[in-house]
């Protein structure tokens, strides 16, 4: 295995690897596989071994157990740290490499070639996220929390980088991806369907000597947006009467949803009333239940496919002489 990979998450350092599909001879493998981990633990200022020779046999994961450990044809193997082995290692570097076995004849065991080493300097990354809060706007979806205060060892946060933002559709553990990250705790999500659900979490960086740690993931905040959102009211109406009628023209709106518009007439201190039976596809009506001799209003509004409806235009008096 050559892509052997490490990144801290919290209080846990996540080993991440391919588990191989060939031999050597490549022909494909048809014996299950256990995989035998080693580690070096060594505390700041020392010496790092830089060759896998160097570590020692710390686990060997069964063959039955890596399933509970692969997301997308990849192990991802957690090693979770507790509070006090937390704080004892800080500043230590934490080396790995894997090894892959199957058994042979008689139970002889068949061995791998180690894998490429990792190794990671465990750092003092913030609290998790709290207070997370999506809201909907026409546009996007915002997102917003608290900063965090603390890190992990209870010192006030000083190494904070900014923010990763997830987003999945199902909440599920693995379906999540990475949408972006800011240095605020804003963050706004532009890619979003409304009547759909998002789930959305968020987790603090930290970047020190080109390493990059996440804090534990905040609570999940879940939405489903719904559009309650009218379009902007028509503009430029226009209305000339001739031949026992009145015609209106206003400009054709932009609005992607747009489903089409009404148009309200009223008199003098009267209600307006809406004088088309049906909404109108286009920017332009023909009003012929008018009587001669009257002052008419008229205004215009706007309609999208889920029924929101905009304010009125502004009105246009037509004499009927």
């Amino acid at each position: 295995m050559t892509d052997l990979a490490i990144f801290q998450k919290g209080q846990t350092l996540e080993l991440s690897f391919a588990l191989p599909l060939l031999a050597t001879d490549g022909e494909r493998l048809t014996k299950p596989l256990e995989v035998q981990l080693f580690r070096a633990i060594t505390p700041a200022g020392g010496d790092t071994p830089n060759t896998p020779a160097g570590l020692s046999l710390w686990l060997t994961l069964p063959a039955a157990d890596l399933a509970q450990y692969t997301q997308a044809e990849k192990v991802i193997f957690p090693v979770p740290l507790s509070q006090d082995e937390f704080r004892m290692a800080q500043g230590a570097t934490f080396a790995y490499a894997v090894r892959t076995l199957t058994w042979g004849f008689r139970r002889r065991p068949v061995q791998s070639e180690p894998s490429n080493m990792v190794h990671i300097t465990l750092l003092d990354v913030p609290e998790p996220v709290k207070d997370l809060q999506v809201r909907a706007t026409e546009s996007a979806l915002e997102l917003s929390w608290s900063q965090p205060g603390r890190s992990l060892t209870g010192k006030p946060v000083s190494n904070l980088a900014g923010y990763r933002v997830y987003r999945s559709r199902t909440g599920k553990p693995g379906s999540f991806q990475l949408l972006g990250e800011t240095h605020t705790p804003t963050y706004c999500d532009p890619q979003f369907e409304f009547e759909r659900i998002y789930f959305y979490k968020v987790a603090g960086i930290t970047r020190e000597a080109g390493q990059i740690a996440e804090s534990e993931d905040s609570p999940l905040a879940e939405i489903t947006p719904r559009d309650t959102f009218p379009p902007a009211a028509p503009r430029t109406l226009s209305a000339i009467y001739a031949a026992e009628a009145v015609e209106l023209v206003w400009t054709a709106s932009a609005e992607p949803d747009l489903a089409g518009y009404n148009v309200y007439r009223r008199e003098e201190g009267g209600p307006a009333q809406r004088v088309n039976p049906e909404i109108l596809r286009t920017p332009i009506f023909r009003d012929t239940s008018v009587t001669a001799g009257h002052r008419y209003l008229y205004c215009v509004t706007a309609l999208d496919l889920t029924n929101n409806e905009s304010a009125p235009s502004e009105e246009v008096p037509v004499e009927t002489q």
